[in-house]
């Protein structure tokens, strides 16, 4: 297991944050997101098959950018 900290972008409510964390958690290979509206950050546990760029592009999928 590996655990990846990631910098988001343009989270401005709760949703936001749910929905970077349902985007993250619809990955294979995700064991646990957990996003946080406060720091901005996603702290992910997941399997070493997972790349970031696969993590990235979710959270482009759900209207987000990394920092």
């Amino acid at each position: 297991m590996t655990t990846t900290t990631l910098k988001i972008q343009g989270m401005t409510c709760p949703h936001c944050a749910q929905r970077v964390k349902e985007s993250l958690e619809s990955l294979t290979g995700i064991l646990a997101a957990h996003v946080s509206l406060q720091t901005g950050e996603a702290v992910i546990d997941h399997g070493d098959e997972l790349s970031r760029d696969a993590m990235r592009k979710a959270i482009e999928q759900a209207g987000y950018d990394l920092e």
